[in-house]
Formats: structure tokens, sequence, C-alpha cells
């Protein structure tokens, strides 16, 4: 059984941010019923192509953007704008710990499903808001998507090729990074509330914006303006505080270096053959490295470009020097130590027979991930999970 096992999750959301979230908790354990429009069901569903393959190679109605999200939970079909549905939402509340949404501020007030009305029913309730831009502030009624939001945030204005290159313009991360950095924050907040729950008996509402959860994790980017007063800017592969630490190009492709500390400097400097530029007065630190990068890094191209990317790898990685090839997919599932690790599993499946997913990374030593459920078929568990609600309430 996982860590969670016993906790009751009520997943009004949809799309990633949230569901990300309960996908998170669903694999600890908890029990997580997602609430889904009747016929239609979570926008992510018609998200494709691709999607799923049946036994006979004909597509299904999952899409692969759907099965990404919602592993491990049980889909109700309900309507919250009846009075049958706003009823159904109700029972679950009862027996529910946490409830996640991330509807409009002020969106499901008219319903009665929001945080005030549903904390009068269950005074322990967790109720998680998550929205662009949080439940205050004059923008708060505004809807938010992951690309304008990273836009917004700043994480554009640091991201693609240095101004002047080939391709230089800001660029978008290639995942929905801000949806899912708000979902791994609302994780980390209702674990948090859970455990002030148990101390006090007290539910909470969380507030989550995704802007605001964007604008946290710049991390060293937000403290380099900060305290150094310049605004960052596009840099490509390479590192505003550390040198070398980038792709650099071999002689079939991209290595990936990332040293970090002068140690590591010079022992990459040993195997290139270029030892004297760990003694050369300009490169001696990394606060001297990123002082001369422009000189320093051309060198290292040079160097570099005489052997392959796996020659490079193994040699750099015998004396201890991070680096690695630049991957893609396909070659990822490949990796050794990703498929000694577990990451790509297969779960059975009503339709498909089997749909792949990829593994929670999170390693419990007493409470193992139990792998239990595919992502649900539309409805799949409506009759089920309200016919249980209603014999206890009985």
């Amino acid at each position: 059984m996982g860590p969670l096992h016993g906790i009751k999750i009520l997943d009004l959301s949809r799309i990633l941010a949230g569901p990300w979230a309960t996908q998170v908790l669903a694999d600890y354990g908890a029990e997580v019923w997602k609430i889904e429009r009747p016929g239609v069901g979570d926008d992510t569903r018609h998200w494709g192509p691709p999607f799923l393959k049946d036994g006979e190679g004909a597509d299904t109605a999952e899409s692969a953007y759907f099965l990404s999200a919602n592993r491990g939970k049980r889909s109700l079909e309900l309507d919250i704008t009846t009075d049958s549905g706003q009823e159904a939402i109700c029972k679950l509340v009862i027996e529910a710990d946490i409830l996640v949404e991330n509807y409009k501020v002020g969106g499901l007030k008219k319903y009665g499903l929001d945080y005030d009305s549903l904390a009068k029913i269950n005074p322990r309730l967790i109720y998680c808001s998550i929205t662009g831009f949080g439940q205050t502030g004059p923008d708060a009624e505004l809807a938010g998507y992951d690309a304008m939001i990273q836009a917004r945030g700043g994480l554009m204005s640091i991201t693609g090729e240095k101004d002047g290159l080939p391709g230089a313009g800001p660029q978008k991360v290639g995942v929905a990074v801000a949806d899912l950095m708000a979902g791994m924050y609302a994780v980390s907040a209702m674990l948090a509330a859970l455990h002030h729950r148990e101390k006090s008996g007290q539910g909470q509402q969380i507030d989550i914006g995704l802007l605001d959860t964007q604008v946290a994790w710049l991390a060293n980017q937000n403290m380099n303006y900060l305290v150094g007063g310049e605004v960052p800017v596009r840099q490509g592969t390479a590192h505003p505080n550390i040198v070398p630490y980038q792709a650099l190009p071999t002689q079939d492709g991209f290595l990936m270096l990332a040293v970090g500390n002068d140690r590591q400097f010079a022992a990459c400097c040993q195997v290139l053959g270029e030892s004297s530029l760990a003694q050369d007065s300009r490169f001696t630190t990394n606060r001297l490295r990123v002082e001369y990068r422009e000189v320093l890094i051309p060198l290292l191209e040079k160097a570099f470009k005489t052997r392959s990317t796996a020659e490079w790898s193994r040699m750099l990685g015998a004396v201890k020097v991070p680096c690695g090839p630049i991957n893609t997919l396909h070659e990822v599932f490949q990796d050794e130590q990703i498929q000694f690790r577990g990451m790509r599993l297969n779960l059975p499946h009503p339709i498909a027979g089997t749909v792949p997913q990829v593994a929670n990374p999170v390693k419990f030593s007493a409470t193992p991930i139990e792998y239990l459920l595919a992502p649900p078929l539309l409805g799949a568990d409506t009759e089920r999970v309200l016919e249980r609600i209603q014999k206890k309430k009985h």
C-alpha cells in the first residue's frame, strides 16, 4: 500500500496542472475520483493525435495527452450544473480529504461548490484551487494558459539561443512546465495541509496561481537579477553562473558538458589534451571562467570536435566530469539506466490490452508505489463509486 492509502481525493480539475498533481497523489496510494463532463470529459481526451490503438490497430478515443496525466484515477461523469450533479458532489465531499479544482475564480460558487460552502459540509476538507493568476489581484479573473504564463513569468526571456545567433529569439520549453510545476507545488502544499490537519483537525483552502509558480521557480535567475541588478538574457544551453556548462559540438553531434567546480575543469582539460587551459590565469576559477567565457568556449569547441560524443562521454566519465549526450526520446527509453530504474511500464487497459506509462520517479523503501489502474475510460466508475458512497451513508 502506498503512503497515502486511505486518503480520498475529489478531482474537479482538467487539462494538466490539477490532473498532474492528482496523478502523483494517486501514485502515492490515494483514491482519486475524477469528475468529468458527461459525454465530453477532460478536454485533453480530445488533444490528439496520437491516440491509443485498440487490439486491431485502430484509434481509440484515448489521447496520449490524457494518458500522460490520469493514471490511477476513477472517472465519474457528473454534470455539476444540475441539482443532481451538485448533490452527488456534496456526498463525495463528505467522504473526501482533499478537493482539487481549476475553475476560474468564483466559478464554482454559483453551484454551491466553492470552499466556503463545502467547508460547512466537511470542515476537515482541504480545498486546492489552481488558477492562472491566483484568487486575488487585478488579473485574478483572467484565464491562464501555460505558454503565455511562460512568457509573462519571465521564462521565455531566458530560454532560446543567444541574441545575434541563428535561430535567436524567445522560446517556450518543450513541455508545459508552468502547469507541471504548479501541479508539483500543489502536491507539496496538499501534503503540508494534511499534516496540519492531522495536528489541528482543521481543513483549509490552498490558492495556487500559475504565474506565481512560474516566477517562484526561476530560482538562481531571479536572484541573479535581484542581487546583481542585471536582467538575465538568453544564453542557449549555456549557464549564467557556471562555465563551461553547455552543449559543445563533437565530431558527430553534441555533448552536454556540466563542469561544476575547478577540479572538474582541470580534469576536463587533461582529458582534452589541453592541460594548459587549467593553468591559464584567465580560467583558474569559475568566477574568472564566467568573465572570460567568450575566450574559453571557442577553445573548448575546437578540442571537442576531434572525437565523437560517445568517446568524450566515456573518457570524461572516467574522471568524474559530468557530461552526456543530448538524447531523443527514443534514445531516452533505450538508455540502460532508465530501463534498469523501471521508468517505462505497461498497465492493463480495457480497450487496448495494455497502455504504456512513465513511472513516478519516487522510490519509497517501506511503501512502494503500486501501479494498479490505467487512465480511466470516461465515466467508467460513476455507478460503482456513487453506490458505494450511498451505502456508507446508510
